[in-house]
Parts: structure tokens; sequence; C-alpha cells
């Protein structure tokens, strides 16, 4: 198994207790979720989501798969540019979040785990993720999930949040992460959690396999061209093509 990061023991003794403990957390924060991203991407989340899909080739007609959909806020953008020609397909383990997602018609919902996707072989075009590659239990096994089910030829696009390489920029990001943000989300939030899902997200980023590890393992679950684009200095984009 390869873990996207070693256990946090200040929220799970163990690493077979995190796929409940983070469902469980999401599931009771997803009233908030939307309203602290806003607040934490300081309103352009949706924006940088469409330019990213549109840079790894997502185009009108396409069936996509968004894995770890949550409430909705990567697969909206895919359904902007899919269009009417095109599906969209959510998954997600949490269903309190798929619950609170604002999503067009036709976009499909089901309950299930990156590392057993509920759909069938070379069927998707498309597979999506945005900012849950953290979450996942095996990177491994999610990527060789996420070549089962693309075409031949299929694109795979995983939005994530890597720390900065200089020290100066890490300080900065880990003080609004860490600090700011589950402050500001005592105020906003209508559930006590969620400062400390906020709190959970920034340790998982600073934890998180280095991109070197992520884009060998996608390459050793069969991918090919898998290049990272990176934004701002902290916003990765790893793409890779089903070959």
């Amino acid at each position: 198994m390869q873990a996207p990061h070693q256990p946090l023991k200040d929220y799970y003794s163990h690493e077979e207790e995190r796929p409940g403990w983070l469902r469980a957390l999401f599931d009771q924060t997803a009233g908030d979720y939307d309203r602290i991203e806003r607040l934490m991407a300081l309103g352009s989340g949706s924006w940088y989501r469409r330019r990213a899909l549109e840079r790894a080739g997502l185009r009108s007609g396409m069936h996509v798969l968004d894995v770890g959909v949550g409430t909705g806020l990567t697969a909206r953008e895919a359904a902007a540019l899919v269009g009417p020609s095109g599906q969209v397909t959510g998954v997600d383990p949490s269903t309190g979040m798929m619950a609170r997602a604002h999503l067009p018609p036709g976009v499909i919902l089901l309950e299930g785990r990156a590392e057993s996707l509920p759909v069938a072989d070379a069927t998707v075009d498309f597979v999506s993720m945005g900012y849950a590659l953290r979450h996942v239990t095996d990177l491994s096994a999610a990527f060789r999930e996420f070549r089962r089910v693309l075409k031949p030829g299929g694109q795979v696009c995983l939005l994530e949040i890597t720390c900065p390489a200089g020290r100066l920029g890490r300080v900065l990001l880990k003080t609004y992460m860490r600090r700011v943000i589950p402050c500001a989300a005592r105020w906003v939030a209508r559930h006590r959690d969620m400062p400390q899902l906020m709190r959970y997200y920034w340790d998982t980023i600073e934890a998180c396999a280095p991109p070197g590890v992520i884009m060998a393992a996608l390459r050793d679950a069969g991918f090919g061209d898998v290049r990272r684009t990176l934004t701002l200095s902290i916003f990765s984009e790893y793409c890779a093509q089903r070959t």
C-alpha cells in the first residue's frame, strides 16, 4: 500500500481508522464546506478549476468521472465544459457532502472510493480529482482504478495543493491555512468541527508525498505523458494519459 502521507496521530491512532474518521468529519461539516472554500480561495476557486480542466484537455461531449466529488466544486466546472452533449459522474465516500452538492441536471452521483470505483472498465474519457488526493488510502490502487475506467487515450487531471519549495512561502502558507482559516471558520461556520477540518487540511498538505512520488506512482500504474503544471508556487496539476 502506498499512502499519500503517514498517519496523522493527532486525529486518529492508526491508518485503518482514517477513512471512517475522515468520512464522518466531511459528513458533519458538509453544510459549511462551500462557504469556507470561497473564503480560503478568495473567490478564485471556480475560475482556477475550469482553467485547469481546460489545460488538461477537457472538451465538449466528453464523459468525465470526478473522483472525490464532495459538494461538486470541480464537477460543476467540468459540466460547464462538456456541455449538454457530455456527461459528468461524481464519486465520493461522503454521502453528506454529496447531499449538499449544487450541480446542474444530469450529473450522476455515486457513493464509492477512489480505490474501488463503482464504474465499468474503459467507459470514461476523463478522470478529474479536485484537492482530494491527500485523502485516499492507497495512491497505487487509486491510480490503477483511474486507468481501468478510462478509455484508451483518456486523460487524468489531479488538482492538489503543494507546499512551496521556499521556506518563506511555506511559513506564509502554513500561517494562512493552519491559523487564519481555522480562526475565520470559527466565526463563519455553523458546525463546530469545521476549524478542525481546516487544520487537518493543512496538515495533510504538509505531510503529503512530494510531486516526484505522485508522478512515479502514475507511471507505475501504467500512465504515459505524466506531467505537472505548477501555478503560484502551490497549485499542482498532475496530468497523464492512459496508454
